[in-house]
């Protein structure tokens, strides 16, 4: 009997630091890393904020060197702020790089780094395995429990001439050091805990559905999954909570290591697209579309939305299968709107005529391809109108 050959991969950060205090290592992983002049990815809410002021005075205090700093970072990184950084890397004579942020800023860092090496222009990078070359030395220390972006070989940047979000999926792109420090985490507002939160929760439900899911990643997408449900109301109700910080940041992580192997979804592809078109936050954009896609993915993995039930707390004893896997996506449903999540994308300015360009472009987004279920062009303008 013939059997098919058909081979997976993991990635992950050489290094990943975790828990209270994680980030004060920063300065001796530049130093192991060899780097002698830093740059810092980062944007202006996090200057503002403070943490990019403490983070600069531990490394010159650790290290002796001095960090050349780059706060343009926007909340939807574009081909243009890519370039803008890279500039003022190059003209500094940088060697290793920081993204100190949430997923914009790691992602912009990603974009910065490959075309720092490599050459080019970050366009030419759209898709898997583009690069050729090594990044420079990569430091991503994470602000937010969400997007996983420092832990991923993922990076996202907007296409400036056709509003489309590039999908870059590039293991070189994978940060050398991962750091996830809940004290970092403790001043992101309410409605940034919760999308973010939303955000992490649809990595694992899309990684645990996909058709390249595996037992490793399995294993991540449901302690993710469990963590997030147990953890993201107090996580929104009480910010200053570290405790429950600190397992969101578990969480994410777990979510990310089972999507950077298992991809994700229809919903991914899908938010890109309101992304790229109206500037809206991925987090929130993924958490209003998820229970509509997920509806549509149900028949192909029944089985499998009934597991996220569980994972969820939700009692499916006696239940049949079907009955278990609607349990999950009400679930969904109650957790979003128990954080606050918009209900629908007409209240972020999504108009219906709109529709049919963003569901072509989400039928040739690279995230698409693992779906559980191969949607039509009908399909996807359909979910996308249901999600209104």
């Amino acid at each position: 009997m013939a059997v098919r050959e058909q081979v997976y991969g993991f990635f992950i950060p050489t290094v990943s630091l975790m828990g209270i205090g994680a980030h004060k290592e920063i300065g001796n992983q530049i130093k192991v890393l060899g780097g002698t002049k830093p740059f810092l990815c980062t944007d202006k809410g996090i200057v503002q904020a403070g943490i990019a002021d403490e983070i600069i005075k531990m490394i010159k205090k650790d290290t002796g060197r001095d960090v050349v700093v780059f706060d343009e970072t926007v909340p939807n990184p574009t081909d243009v702020n890519v370039h803008d950084g890279l500039k003022v890397f190059q003209q500094n004579g940088c060697d290793l790089i920081i993204s100190l942020g949430g997923g914009s800023a790691h992602d912009c860092a990603k974009g910065i780094g490959i075309v720092a090496t490599n050459g080019g222009h970050i366009r030419d990078y759209e898709g898997i395995d583009k690069s050729s070359k090594a990044m420079p030395p990569f430091i991503a220390v994470n602000t937010t429990a969400g997007t996983a972006s420092e832990m991923t070989r993922f990076c996202i940047i907007t296409n400036t001439d056709t509003k489309v979000k590039m999908a870059i999926v590039d293991w070189r792109g994978t940060p050398n050091v991962a750091i996830n420090d809940p004290l970092l985490m403790l001043g992101m507002p309410p409605a940034l805990t919760a999308a973010t939160g939303m955000d992490a929760l649809t990595h694992a439900v899309e990684a645990y559905v996909s058709t390249i899911a595996t037992p490793v990643t399995d294993a991540c997408a449901l302690k993710a999954i469990q963590l997030i449900s147990e953890n993201l109301r107090a996580a929104v109700a009480n910010g200053g909570d570290v405790e429950v910080r600190d397992k969101m940041a578990y969480a994410e992580y777990l979510a990310g290591m089972a999507f950077n192997d298992a991809s994700l979804g229809h919903v991914h592809a899908m938010a890109h697209q309101l992304g790229g078109f109206y500037d809206l936050p991925h987090g929130v954009c993924n958490a209003i579309l998820l229970p509509h896609v997920e509806r549509f993915n149900m028949i192909a993995k029944m089985d499998r939305f009934a597991d996220i039930a569980a994972a969820m707390g939700e009692n499916i004893s006696g239940l049949s299968t079907r009955s278990a896997a609607e349990k999950a996506l009400e679930a969904i449903v109650t957790l979003s709107q128990d954080v606050g999540i918009p209900r629908g994308l007409r209240e972020l300015g999504v108009q219906e005529k709109d529709i049919p360009t963003m569901a072509q472009n989400a039928q040739n987004d690279a995230c698409g391809l693992t779906n559980p279920r191969c949607p039509s062009l009908e399909n996807v303008i359909q979910i996308c109108k249901n999600a209104l």
